[in-house]
C-alpha cells in the first residue's frame, strides 16, 4: 500500500477514533484526545516521508485532529470548555517533554545493547531541542486560541446547524495556516533560505487543510452526537 493511501487510511482512523472517544466518555473523551493528538503529533514528527510528491512529516494529521476537537467542544458545550482543553494540550506538552528529557539522563544497562538500542531511540524522538520546542509551543497555543475565538466569531454570523460547516472551515483553515506559519518562522528562520521556508510552509498546510476540510462531517456528527445524548457510558456533566 503506497503513502498516499496509508496516509488517507490514517485520516478516517484518527476521526473515527475521536467519535468513538466521544460516544464512549462524553465531553471528557472529547478532552482527552487533546493530549493524545499533541503527544503523537511530536513522536509521529521524527519520521519523514514522500506524499504527492513532496517531501513530508508524519504528525500533521493526527494534530490537525485537536482543531477538531476544539470545534466540537466550542459548538456543543461553549468557549469555555474548548478554551480549557487548549490549555489541557499545552500543559500535557510540557510535562512530557520535561519528564522525558530527564528520563534520557539515566544511563542505560552497561553491556545490553538492546537497553543501548532503545535509549538511543528515545533519544532521537524525545531529546529537547529548545528552538524547535519553543517554536511547537508557540504555535499551539496561537492557533489553537484563535480556533475557539474564530469559531464563535462565525457562530455569531452564521450560527443554524446549516451553516456549520461554514464555522468550522473557516476558523480551521485559517487557525491551520497560523500554526504552519509560526512554527517554521521560529523553527526554520535563518536555517533555511526564504524560499525553502516558504514550500516548508505551503506543503504542511496544504495537508492540514485537506484534513480540516475531511472533518466536516464528523463535526456534524459530533452535533447529532450531542443532540441526541448518544453516550456509551453516561456522565452527569454531559
Amino acid at each position: 500500500m503506497n503513502n498516499e493511501l496509508l496516509w488517507f487510511a490514517e485520516i478516517v482512523a484518527n476521526f473515527l477514533f475521536i467519535i468513538l472517544a466521544y460516544k464512549l466518555f462524553g465531553k471528557w473523551g472529547l478532552i482527552m484526545w487533546i493530549p493524545i493528538s499533541v503527544t503523537l503529533a511530536n513522536i509521529q514528527v521524527v519520521q519523514t516521508i514522500e506524499l504527492f510528491g513532496f517531501v513530508a512529516t508524519l504528525g500533521n494529521v493526527v494534530y490537525a485532529t485537536s482543531f477538531l476537537i476544539t470545534d466540537i467542544l466550542s459548538e456543543n458545550y461553549g468557549k469555555r470548555e474548548a478554551n480549557k482543553a487548549v490549555w489541557i494540550g499545552f500543559f500535557s506538552l510540557i510535562a512530557v517533554t520535561v519528564l522525558m528529557n530527564i528520563t534520557l539522563l539515566f544511563e542505560p544497562l552497561q553491556g545490553d545493547d538492546f537497553a543501548k538500542t532503545t535509549h538511543e531511540a528515545t533519544n532521537t524522538i524525545f531529546s529537547l531541542m529548545p528552538r524547535l520546542a519553543f517554536a511547537s509551543l508557540t504555535a499551539y497555543l496561537l492557533s489553537q486560541h484563535h480556533d475557539v475565538w474564530a469559531f464563535h466569531f462565525w457562530k455569531n454570523k452564521y450560527p443554524t446547524n446549516r451553516q456549520l460547516w461554514i464555522r468550522n472551515n473557516l476558523s480551521t483553515m485559517v487557525s491551520q495556516a497560523i500554526d504552519s506559519a509560526v512554527f517554521v518562522l521560529i523553527a526554520f528562520y535563518g536555517v533555511f533560505e526564504t524560499n525553502v521556508l516558504f514550500e516548508v510552509f505551503l506543503t504542511t498546510y496544504i495537508l492540514k487543510f485537506i484534513v480540516a476540510a475531511a472533518d466536516t462531517p464528523f463535526v456534524y456528527w459530533g452535533k447529532r452526537i450531542h443532540r441526541n445524548k448518544s453516550f456509551w457510558i453516561r456522565d452527569t456533566q454531559n
